[in-house]
């Protein structure tokens, strides 16, 4: 019976160990960020203005592609080499009038694309702007973007920079919140934006493989496109994902360029946030399985196959269901009365507070604008209760002993049991919080509540649940539709 005792603590250790894996990567990615000061793109750039045509998908963007088009006309590139596309996917509002007073009013400047079926999805409304551009040998550089984005003066000229040196395929931007009206989620995401892109992607330009060109911010040279076949992957929620990969993995880089910022409008509401990163969660599930063979398979190439972007990939895709087993591994070692449950507990909360700390505390100052109109959101990333959590593994009984003890209180034996349940739980129980916190969202007391609610569980704990919804559509094999979230011009200008 012993022996199965000491298996069972064995299996219980790799579960806990299995939730440690996304901290330590997160921690090592963010580790690497320094080093962007000496390893990075910048040597082999020089001024560089290509000829840039810019192809804009709109579908019913009346609200903002008039605005997003006379800030392009405004960018501090030579208006002679830039041209814009807008590919109207038969939109039932009045975008096709504002784009063509645009296109007058910017003669040999803007042009209206019309396709008369429409809803097939982005990558196919890009590939009708694609094809006409490819037609003459006018384009050198193409731009794809997103019709609501605001592109800050010299963006695209920081951007075009790194197309002089021939190995660079493709260049993204920095997608930052930019709505004019922000209220708790739109700080949430500004401070996500910043963990995910001016952080990890500069972590990323350090090991040579970057994840995801931005949707809304994606230059390429005209042979990297071609290259490409001249077309965007239409199987696909995560076109973008995919057109970064296979730029990769064909030898050229992918660069991520920080000091390019493009400003844009996302989600007030948890129902619209979860549409949108539920598509995107979906979009790397997909990508995951279509690059089954490339995982953990060093090339020559590029470096999508070594061990560091296959840790960081996979801890953020499952890293759900790390959870889930590091609560499941907790609970089961104090079940069997292993004293190795409040010490494995203690290493990977503390573990977790130092990475939280130190990334927080780096990324606010590398977007200090960011940070300072998002600094509560900053420090309740991960919530409220996940930092008392911390704190009860810095500080053994804090909460259960010794301050109820100046107040006079008992805790009984069972009281000290549940209270330890919940800690161990908590990791997993931030999840359904976050379901709960989308459901009371529309109801009369949803305005009051859910904010409280994500602060209290975190806002990493509710992408985390999106993802679990993305794993359940995928096994459902639920129609993979791809919804545009609705805009409607509140950003910055």
């Amino acid at each position: 019976m012993e022996w199965l005792v000491t298996a069972l603590t064995v299996v219980l250790l790799v579960f806990v160990a299995t939730g440690v894996v996304p901290i330590v990567a997160t921690g090592y990615q963010f580790l690497a960020i320094p080093f962007h000061a000496f390893k990075n793109d910048y040597r082999k750039t020089k001024p560089y203005l290509p000829r840039v045509a810019v192809v804009v998908p709109a579908w019913n963007e009346g609200a903002v592609i008039g605005a997003s088009i006379d800030r392009l006309m405004k960018l501090d590139y030579p208006i002679e080499s830039l041209r814009i596309y807008v590919v109207d996917d038969a939109s039932t509002d009045n975008t096709p009038d504002v784009v063509l007073s645009k296109a007058a009013m910017y003669p040999g400047s803007v042009f209206h694309l019309r396709r008369d079926k429409g809803g097939e999805g982005k990558a196919h409304t890009l590939n009708h702007g694609i094809g006409v551009v490819l037609k003459d040998d006018w384009m050198q550089a193409l731009l794809i973007m997103d019709a609501d984005v605001i592109y800050e003066a010299t963006s695209l000229r920081r951007m075009t920079r790194h197309l002089a040196d021939e190995n660079v395929g493709a260049v993204t931007a920095y997608i930052r919140e930019g709505s004019s009206d922000k209220n708790y989620l739109t700080r949430f995401i500004g401070m996500e934006y910043v963990l995910a892109q001016v952080a990890a992607r500069r972590a990323q330009n350090v090991l040579g493989a970057l994840a995801c060109l931005a949707g809304g911010a994606q230059l390429h040279s005209r042979r990297n496109l071609e290259d490409l076949g001249g077309r965007i992957d239409t199987t696909s929620l995560a076109e973008d994902t995919i057109t970064t990969f296979e730029t990769q993995i064909s030898g050229k880089r992918v660069v991520f360029e920080p000091h390019a910022i493009v400003l844009a409008e996302e989600p007030q509401l948890i129902a619209s946030l979860w549409k949108q990163r539920l598509r995107w969660a979906r979009g790397n599930v997909q990508v995951t399985s279509r690059y089954k063979k490339l995982w953990f398979r060093p090339s020559k190439l590029h470096n999508l196959g070594g061990l560091s972007f296959g840790i960081f990939w996979f801890s953020i895709l499952w890293l759900p269901v790390a959870m889930v087993l590091s609560s499941i591994g907790l609970i089961g070692l104090l079940l069997l009365h292993s004293d190795l449950a409040a010490i494995v507990f203690r290493i990977t909360w503390i573990l977790a507070a130092c990475v939280y700390v130190y990334t927080i505390g780096l990324a606010v100052q590398l977007d200090g604008s960011t940070g300072r109109r998002s600094w509560r959101e900053a420090i309740l990333f991960p919530g409220l209760v996940s930092i008392v959590v911390m704190l009860t593994a810095f500080f053994p009984g804090l909460l259960d002993e010794k301050l109820p003890a100046l107040f006079g209180w008992h805790i009984s034996d069972s009281g000290h049991f549940w209270w330890t349940l919940f800690v161990y739980c908590w990791i997993s129980l931030s999840m359904v919080g976050a379901w709960l916190a989308r459901a009371v969202e529309a109801t009369w007391i949803g305005k009051l509540l859910t904010p409280l609610l994500i602060y209290l569980v975190g806002y990493g704990p509710l992408l985390c649940a999106v993802t679990v919804d993305s794993y359940i559509k995928e096994a459902r094999h639920v129609e993979a539709k791809w919804d545009k979230t609705e805009k409607t011009g509140r950003v910055l200008g």
